[in-house]
C-alpha cells in the first residue's frame, strides 16, 4: 500500500513537471512571439499619386477615372472623404489624404476646374492651392510564403459599432472572461453531442486568435485544450484593447485566389472597395456575419445566404442595444453593395519587376513580412493605355490569340519604368516575357553598331558611303555567313544615315567588320547591356538573347543623349514606422560622346519618316516628332519596335513562344502596337537641341559630298566639327527643298 502512494506521488510530481514545463514554454512561446505576430504584414506596393496642379496636361475624364480608381463615390453632393461630385467643367472632391515618404498629404476638400484638357483652376477652402495629391493606388502585395495579406489598423480607427457588433456576436463576455468562457464551452458541447460529432467550439475571440496565430483547424480534444491553455496566457499578459486590436487585423475573411484576405481593413477594401471608416452599417454587418464562414458567405458567390447572415447580425446588433430598430430596418433594406471590388495585384508583370528589385536589397523574409511600403514609378493611367492598345492591335493582327508580345515603358528623362505588359492576358500572372523572354534582338542592334561608327568622327559620318553588296564571313568551325537585306536587293553604295534608315543588312555587316566586333561588344555594354553577348559576327545583325527589358535599358540611354542611368521600379522604401529605408535617386553616367548620339538620333528620326518605321505616322500627328527602330529576326519569328518621344520610350516586341514564324516585320507587328500607345500616351514631341561640337552642312545625299546653289539633292545634315566632306559636287542647293528636308526631320532649324 505505502509502495503505490509513493509511485502515485511519483507520478503525480511527474505529471506536475510535464506540465508546468508545457506552460513554461507555451509561456515563453508567447511572450516572445505574440507582438511579432500582431506586426507581421506583407510589403504593400504603390503606384504613383496622381499630382493635379494648374496647368496639368490632365482632361477631367482622366481625374474621374482616377477617381474611380481609387474607390471614390459620385455623389450629387460631396460630404465625407472618398467622394466626389462633378457639375459641368468643373468639380468638387475630399481627397482622403496620405503619408507620403516626404511627409503627410492632409485630407482636404478640393474645387476643380478644366479648360479642354487641362486643369485651369485649383482651389480649397476658397483659397488657391498650389498642389494637390491623391493617394497612389496600392497596386499589390509582396507576400510571405503563406500568402496572407492585411492592412494593419489601431482600435481607434475601427468604427464603434463594428467592434460591439463583432463581439454581440462573437464574444459577448470579451471584457469579463479570462480567455474561455465556460458557458460557451458547454453550449458547444451540448451542440456536439447531440450532433454525435464535433461542430461547435464555443471559442472566445481570444481562443479564436489564439488558433489563427498559432494553432491549425483540426478538431481534437488536444488542440482544443492547447487552445485554451494559451487563451488564458495571453489574458494574463496582453491588455483586452490589444487582444481586440490583433483579432480585428488577423481574422481571416476570405480568398482571392492564392491571396489570402486577413483583418477587417483589407476585406474592406476587397468586397466594397473603399476603406474600412467609409463603410455604413449594412456593410460593417456583412463582414462580422462572414467571421462564421467567408467562404459559406461570401456574398459574390451566395449572395442570398450572405444577406441573411447580415440581417441576422443586424438584428442581434438591435436586441442588444448597439443600434436602434429603425437603423437596423434600414440597413437590412440596403443591397450587399459589392460586386466591384478593387483589384489587388492586378498587374503582375509590374510587380515581378519590384520583387526582383527588392531582392537586390532585402532578404525574402525581411520584405515579405516587415511591413514596408514601396513606393514605385508605375502609373496606372500608361499601363491601361499601354493594355488597350496591345489587346487592340493583337486582336487585329492575330484573331486566334497564338501569338504573344511584350512591352516596357520608361519615362526617359529619369528611366522610371511606369508601365510593363508581360503577356497577350496583361492581367493573367505567369511567365512574364517583359523579363524573362530571350530573344535575337534582330535590327535593334544596328543602332549600336552604327553609334560605334560615328564615335570615329576622323572615319565615319552621316554622309559616308557604305557598300551594300553581299559578303561572306568564314567562321572558325568553316560556317560561312552571308547575310542578305530583307528585299534580297543589294543598293550599291549607300549614304550612312539611309543604310539605318533603310535597315540594310549587307551594309551594317560591312561597316560592323570594319569597325570591328570588340568595338561593337564595348558599344553595347556602355549603352547598358549587362549580359554577355555572342562575339560572332552576326551580333552586328541582332544575333543574341535579349528581353524587352534589356532592350529598354539600352535604348533609354540612346534617348538621352548618351547617358546611362539604371531602370527604376523602386522610388522609396518606408517602414512600418514610417522612417524612409531607402531613396533611390536618380544615378546619371555619361557613356557615349553626346555629339555621336546626336548624329544617330538625326537617323532614327529618319527611320521613322523615310524607312522601316514610316508606318508610325498612320498613328502619330505628323508634327510630332518621334525616332525608333524596327528590328525583324530570321523568318519573321520576332518583331520587334523600339523608340522614344521627348518624355516616353517603349519597346514592344512581338513573336510566338515555341519560335516559331510569324509572318511578321518589326513594321508589320510591334510598330502598331507601339505607335497606338505613343500616339494616345506620349505627351511631348521630341525636340531638336544641337550640342555644342555639331554643325549642320549641306550634302548631296547620293554622292554624300558638300553641294552648293542648285543641287537637286540637297540635304542638311549634322557634322561633328571638323569631320564634314572634303570635296564638293560645285552646285547650288535650293533653299526650299533644304529646309523641307529638315523640318520633316526636327520641326524647324
Amino acid at each position: 500500500m505505502a509502495s503505490s502512494l509513493q509511485f502515485l506521488r511519483k507520478l503525480l510530481i511527474v505529471l506536475a513537471c510535464v506540465v508546468f514545463a508545457g506552460l513554461f514554454y507555451l509561456n515563453a512561446l508567447i511572450t516572445n512571439t505574440f507582438e511579432s505576430k500582431r506586426y507581421a504584414l506583407p510589403a504593400q506596393v504603390y503606384a504613383r499619386p496622381l499630382e493635379l496642379f494648374v496647368g496639368a496636361r490632365l482632361p477631367q475624364t482622366a481625374v474621374v477615372q482616377e477617381l474611380e480608381r481609387l474607390g471614390y463615390r459620385r455623389v450629387d453632393r460631396v460630404r465625407d472623404r472618398g467622394q466626389y461630385e462633378v457639375f459641368g467643367t468643373r468639380m468638387r472632391l475630399h481627397s482622403r489624404g496620405f503619408v507620403f515618404p516626404d511627409g503627410r498629404e492632409p485630407a482636404r476638400m478640393a474645387t476643380l476646374e478644366f479648360s479642354g484638357a487641362s486643369l485651369a483652376a485649383l482651389s480649397s477652402a476658397g483659397a488657391e492651392l498650389d498642389i494637390l495629391r491623391l493617394e497612389p493606388t496600392k497596386m499589390g502585395g509582396i507576400y510571405p510564403a503563406h500568402g496572407e495579406d492585411r492592412i494593419l489598423l489601431r482600435l481607434d480607427q475601427v468604427p464603434d459599432t463594428l467592434q460591439s457588433g463583432l463581439l454581440a456576436i462573437e464574444d459577448r463576455s470579451f471584457y469579463s472572461h479570462w480567455g474561455f468562457s465556460p458557458t460557451g464551452i458547454a453550449r458547444a458541447a451540448l451542440g456536439n453531442m447531440r450532433s454525435g460529432r464535433v461542430v461547435a467550439g464555443g471559442s472566445t475571440v481570444t481562443q479564436q486568435l489564439v488558433k489563427n496565430y498559432y494553432l491549425s483547424s483540426e478538431r481534437t480534444l488536444r488542440r482544443k485544450v492547447l487552445e485554451l491553455l494559451m487563451a488564458v496566457l495571453i489574458e494574463v499578459h496582453y491588455e483586452k484593447s490589444q487582444i481586440l486590436e490583433s483579432y480585428l487585423n488577423e481574422v481571416y475573411l476570405g480568398q482571392d485566389g492564392p491571396r489570402a484576405i486577413h483583418g477587417f481593413a483589407l476585406a474592406a477594401l476587397h468586397y466594397f472597395d473603399r476603406p474600412l471608416e467609409e463603410l455604413g452599417l449594412h456593410q460593417q454587418a456583412l463582414l462580422i456575419g462572414m467571421i462564421r464562414g467567408p467562404s459559406l458567405y461570401n456574398p459574390n458567390r451566395n449572395p442570398k445566404r450572405a444577406r441573411e447572415r447580415r440581417d441576422l447580425v443586424l438584428q442581434v446588433m438591435a436586441e442588444q442595444g448597439l443600434i436602434n430598430q429603425e437603423q437596423a430596418v434600414v440597413a437590412q433594406a440596403m443591397p450587399l453593395s459589392v460586386g466591384g471590388a478593387r483589384r489587388i495585384d492586378s498587374y503582375p508583370a509590374y510587380l515581378d519587376l519590384v520583387r526582383r528589385h527588392l531582392k537586390e536589397q532585402y532578404r525574402k523574409q525581411d520584405y515579405a513580412t516587415a511591413g514596408l511600403r514601396i513606393f514605385t514609378p508605375f502609373d496606372p493611367r500608361l499601363q491601361d493605355q499601354l493594355e488597350r492598345s496591345t489587346t487592340r492591335v493583337m486582336d487585329m493582327l492575330n484573331p486566334a490569340g497564338d501569338l504573344q508580345t511584350a512591352s516596357v515603358v520608361t519615362r526617359t528623362v529619369n528611366g522610371e519604368v511606369v508601365a510593363i505588359v508581360g503577356g497577350r492576358k496583361p492581367r493573367a500572372a505567369g511567365f512574364n516575357r517583359a523579363l524573362d523572354a530571350r530573344r535575337p534582338a534582330g535590327s535593334l542592334l544596328k543602332p549600336a553598331v552604327y553609334l560605334a561608327a560615328l564615335e570615329q568622327s576622323e572615319r565615319y559620318t552621316l554622309a559616308t558611303p557604305l557598300d551594300d553588296s553581299p559578303l561572306r564571313i568564314a567562321g572558325p568551325n568553316g560556317d560561312v555567313w552571308a547575310p542578305r537585306n530583307f528585299d534580297r536587293e543589294s543598293h550599291g553604295d549607300v549614304l550612312l544615315h539611309r543604310a539605318l534608315a533603310k535597315s540594310y543588312n549587307q551594309a551594317t555587316a560591312r561597316l560592323g567588320m570594319d569597325i570591328g566586333l570588340p568595338a561593337v561588344v564595348d558599344m553595347l555594354q556602355r549603352l547598358g547591356l549587362r549580359q554577355d553577348v555572342p562575339k560572332v559576327p552576326s551580333l552586328v545583325l541582332g544575333a543574341g538573347e535579349y528581353s524587352p527589358l534589356m532592350m529598354a535599358r539600352l535604348y533609354q540611354t540612346i534617348a538621352v543623349d548618351g547617358t546611362r542611368t539604371p531602370l527604376r521600379s523602386i522610388l522609396s522604401i518606408v517602414n512600418r514606422e514610417g522612417a524612409i529605408l531607402r531613396n533611390n535617386i536618380t544615378e546619371y553616367e555619361r557613356a557615349v560622346d553626346p555629339r555621336a548620339i546626336h548624329l544617330l538620333h538625326y537617323a532614327l528620326r529618319e527611320v521613322v519618316r523615310e524607312g522601316t518605321g514610316r508606318g508610325v505616322y498612320r498613328s502619330l500627328a505628323d508634327d510630332f516628332h518621334v525616332a525608333g527602330k524596327t528590328g525583324t529576326t530570321n523568318d519573321g519569328r520576332d518583331s520587334w519596335f523600339a523608340g522614344f518621344s521627348g518624355d516616353l520610350l517603349a519597346v514592344t516586341w512581338i513573336g510566338r513562344d515555341n519560335n516559331d514564324a510569324t509572318g511578321l516585320t518589326g513594321s508589320s507587328g510591334a510598330l502598331r502596337v507601339w505607335a497606338d500607345f505613343m500616339a494616345k500616351a506620349a505627351g511631348r514631341p521630341l525636340s531638336y537641341r544641337m550640342p555644342g561640337g555639331v554643325e549642320l552642312h549641306r550634302i548631296d545625299d547620293v554622292s554624300g559630298d558638300l553641294t552648293g546653289e542648285g543641287c537637286q539633292n540637297a540635304r542638311l545634315l549634322p557634322f561633328i566639327v571638323g569631320s564634314q566632306p572634303e570635296s564638293s559636287t560645285g552646285c547650288q542647293p535650293r533653299a526650299e527643298g533644304i529646309r523641307g528636308w529638315f523640318e520633316k526631320l526636327f520641326g524647324g532649324d
